[in-house]
């Protein structure tokens, strides 16, 4: 028998359950992919749609399906990911970034993108056992997309399956969790971190800078968002990421942040100058730890807050601390 979970490196309590509820034919309704970004989970759930939608199936048709899926035009498989707004039309993360368009807020699963799983549910499936959707980053829901969402999964249909990804369960509202069977997703150990990154072709990752595994923690997507991020940040803002030391320094820096990197940009800076700035507190280099400082900012930008003015206040917080060290 093909083992279809044989690209998923890892996760193997995820897979066992899984499989059982394919072999036993106990397909649940609804299922909630929990664990951090980068570590398989969306790779998973296709998986697990292959080898369902393949039971019973000839070797031949099986291919067929495997390549609908895997090109994302399977007729009974909804994929919903975060959207921006841009002039009237909704844009992916990766179609935002294509069409050049200037992202100034999180993308997020609207109320319209509900409305369109309650329709593509409403029929019934066209060539497998039932229709799936599965919605990424589950988290980003809008207030009235989740409350949308949970009628849906109140009465999802007997042929239908929901598969929603996010890093925990608490990221989502309770009643949402309490429809969904959980399957927790780990992060990867170092050898199998290698592995991931070979298989992708991402394999010069690990000779990279060492703050890039340190910040992955684990998450192969994560280390290749991390060298992707890092190579979209010019050299010369980079020269310049050290703590600011006066006033000056911190104030020309949060302007250079503000007017040459996106809102996603900015927010993986955060992670990357968490662990920049505490190397340089473990040097004595930083009387008290800045971490507090940083924190806040990824939290600020989130809430919409003006980037600059975030920078600006954070980095200046910081450059006291260097005086302090002075």
């Amino acid at each position: 028998m093909t083992n279809f979970f044989a690209p998923l490196i890892g996760q193997q309590q995820a897979v066992e359950l899984l499989t059982q509820a394919i072999n036993r034919q106990r397909i649940a309704p609804a299922y909630l992919f929990m664990g951090a970004n980068g570590i398989g989970r969306s790779l998973a759930a296709r998986c697990f749609i292959e080898q369902f939608f393949c039971v019973d199936v000839p070797i031949e048709e099986q291919q067929q399906i495997q390549q609908r899926l895997q090109l994302g035009n399977h007729p009974d498989v909804l994929w919903v990911k975060p959207t921006y707004l841009h002039q009237g039309q909704r844009l992916t993360a990766t179609e935002a970034v294509t069409a050049g368009v200037k992202r100034k807020a999180p993308p997020i699963i609207r109320t319209e993108q509900i409305r369109e799983i309650s329709q593509f549910l409403s029929r019934s499936p066209l060539a497998a056992p039932r229709n799936v959707v599965v919605l990424e980053d589950a988290q980003t829901l809008a207030e009235s997309a989740a409350n949308a969402l949970l009628k849906t999964l109140e009465e999802p249909g007997e042929l239908a399956t929901l598969i929603l990804i996010a890093p925990t369960g608490e990221s989502l509202l309770p009643t949402l969790v309490s429809r969904c069977q959980r399957i927790p997703f780990y992060r990867l150990d170092s050898v199998q971190m290698a592995r991931v990154l070979a298989q992708t072709g991402h394999q010069e990752i690990l000779n990279l800078s060492p703050a890039l595994l340190a910040i992955a923690q684990g998450s192969p997507g994560d280390a290749i968002a991390a060298s992707l991020q890092l190579k979209a940040i010019p050299e010369q803002l980079l020269a310049v990421l050290t703590p600011p030391k006066s006033l000056r320094e911190a104030l020309e820096l949060a302007r250079a942040i503000d007017k040459t990197l996106d809102l996603e940009t900015q927010l993986w800076l955060v992670d990357y100058l968490q662990h920049a700035y505490w190397e340089q507190f473990l040097l004595g280099k930083i009387p008290r730890s800045p971490l507090p400082h940083l924190e806040k900012v990824k939290k600020f930008l989130l809430c919409y807050a003006q980037p600059r003015l975030v920078w600006e206040v954070t980095l200046l917080q910081i450059s006291q601390l260097c005086a302090l060290s002075g």
